[in-house]
């Protein structure tokens, strides 16, 4: 009989305790832990070309070659082009259009080539140019196979072991060490040889396929292709020297576009605080001349909004007759009533008399005057009893406020309308600095959306050390309401010399400005300018960037988002 010292026995125990949750869960493909990041996407291959009207990018996606043509100036798509395409040894060939500026052509050389030089005739806009293209094919690398995961340390089995794995484990200790402790060798033998056995199938099982578990084996990985299948997407992405890298199938989607710098002479502007007021010449307001009830029109009040035209009947108001003035209408009446029948009677004497000569026919006449201005008065004091007062429109426009309600007392001067003619509105600003007369400046709205002004007039009075300056909206002004406020950039100054750029190209950060060159067919460049206000739709940069380079000036805040 073979005899095992106990030191060894119990040092063999804690070997199986410690080895046997390893064994089970540390093989490939069973990691519990944190899942690796996905693999970067590859590129397909490509070359590009410019000349001086076109940029050229040849891709290649699956079994064809695709080109994208752009404006060198603009990056704008290059739509109904034709383009052949030459290559050494082969007859010339035409590509075809499959979308504006996405012209598509079967691999044009052998499969397996890995270098090719092209030459490729475009003709659009009646201009013709050659452009010469190497494009490069990397191999594919070959498949390896998978070499197994690295031995996982102590801390890393505790870690990725699960609870009924420690069980087992401690269970098998507590059997090993009981049966040891009976002196029974033997058994102690044959109980780890079992063991080793089910724990070595079970690991080799798990390898296979891990049936008991649900997981799929660890597969060898796939080598990155040496060109993308048709339709698969190409991600931009930011390189490590700082530059963007943008597919021309993304600039498509993000409607990059591109405009070369020059440095031209622009006049100073100042930003000055404004808002936008009512034409005083098509605008008015409705208001009561005498206090009382106001009440609908026929047609009932109008609503905000409702354009009217000038002389409408917008509201009637109705005076209240106190019970003083009553009693003062009544006794006026029966005044000017005695005095009517007193005249009524005169008259009728003096026409008695008239016919015989008794009474000169001047007489007659004036007393039949004076009868008809007395009834006159008497007709007008129960007028005001009976008739309400008619507000009218004055001038031709939209109601913009109104305050009617039916039944409501209406103060003397009270605004009850307020018309305005939404086609002609101007702007008010608050100017430090004196404006030449006529000057033409622009405004700027939350929105971003730009406003062209004529001067009308600066004031002499002082608000705050400020003067009030009045320009007029020339063009459209639908969407704008009284009150809104803008920012006016007006010429205050002399000319400057700096590049001239769209609002739309300049990225602001906390502390800097940024412009994105476009330095190649699918890279672009940060550049930190200096830049200030030219007018509501441009900046000039005064430093940070040379003329004649392409600057992005549309979807340059979507190109500062790729990381």
């Amino acid at each position: 009989m073979l005899l095992v010292p106990m030191a060894a026995l119990r040092a063999l125990a804690l070997a199986c305790f410690l080895t046997l949750p390893a064994l089970v869960f540390a093989h490939e493909g069973h990691d519990h832990g944190a899942e690796p990041p996905p693999a970067p996407v590859a590129a397909a291959p490509r070359a590009e070309a410019v000349s001086k009207r076109f940029e050229l990018v040849a891709v290649v996606l699956g079994a064809d070659l695709v080109f994208y043509l752009d404006d060198v100036a603009t990056n704008a798509p290059v739509a109904g082009a034709g383009l052949a395409v030459s290559l050494e040894g082969q007859p010339r060939r035409k590509a075809v259009e499959t979308a504006p500026g996405t012209y598509r052509l079967p691999l044009p050389w052998a499969k397996g080539s890995t270098h090719n030089d092209l030459l490729v005739g475009v003709t659009a806009n009646g201009a013709t140019d050659i452009l010469s293209l190497d494009l490069d094919l990397d191999e594919a690398p070959a498949a390896t196979a998978s070499t197994g995961a690295a031995t996982p340390t102590l801390a890393e089995i505790l870690r990725r072991q699960n609870p009924l794995a420690t069980a087992a484990g401690f269970l098998l200790g507590l059997a090993v060490l009981s049966t040891v402790r009976g002196r029974r060798t033997v058994p102690v033998l044959a109980l780890l040889a079992v063991t080793a056995t089910l724990v070595l199938g079970g690991t080799a099982r798990a390898h296979e396929g891990h049936a008991d578990g649900g997981h799929a084996a660890a597969l060898p990985a796939a080598p990155l292709p040496a060109a993308l299948t048709p339709g698969a997407p190409e991600r931009a992405r930011r390189l490590p020297d700082g530059s963007v890298f943008v597919p021309k199938s993304l600039q498509r989607l993000l409607a990059l576009r591109t405009d070369r710098t020059a440095l031209a002479n622009v006049a100073r502007v100042t930003e000055l605080p404004g808002r936008i007021i009512a034409d005083p010449n098509a605008s008015g307001v409705v208001q009561s001349s005498v206090g009382g009830r106001l009440a609908p029109p026929p047609g009932g009040f109008p609503r905000l909004g409702t354009r009217v035209r000038r002389g409408d009947v917008l509201a009637v108001v109705t005076p209240p007759v106190q019970a003083v003035d009553v009693s003062d209408m009544r006794q006026r009446q029966g005044e000017l009533d005695q005095q009517i029948a007193i005249l009524m009677r005169r008259v009728d004497r003096f026409e008695r008399l008239a016919t015989t000569g008794a009474v000169a026919r001047t007489q007659l006449d004036d007393a039949r005057s004076e009868l008809d201005g007395l009834r006159d008065r008497r007709a007008a004091l129960d007028a005001v009893r009976r008739e309400p007062e008619a507000l009218v429109a004055p001038v031709d426009g939209v109601i913009a406020e109104t305050g009617a309600v039916a039944g409501a007392m209406a103060a003397p001067g009270t605004v009850v309308y307020r018309i305005v003619d939404p086609g002609k509105l101007w702007v008010e600003a608050l100017s430090f600095s004196a404006l030449d007369e006529g000057s033409a400046a622009t405004a700027r709205l939350g929105d971003g959306a730009s406003l062209t002004l004529a001067y009308r007039g600066a004031g002499l009075a002082d608000r705050n050390q400020a003067v009030p300056v009045q320009f007029a909206i020339t063009g459209e002004t639908g969407g704008l309401r009284l009150g809104q406020f803008v920012t006016v950039l007006a010429p205050t100054g002399g000319p400057r010399e700096g590049l001239a750029l769209p609002r739309g190209g300049l990225v602001r950060h906390e502390a800097t400005s940024l412009v994105y060159e476009h330095v190649s067919a699918e890279r672009f460049i940060a550049r930190a300018v200096r830049a200030e206000a030219l007018d509501a739709d441009r900046v000039l940069v005064a430093d940070g960037l040379a003329a004649g380079r392409r600057v992005v000036v549309q979807g340059a805040e979507l190109l500062d988002q790729i990381r």
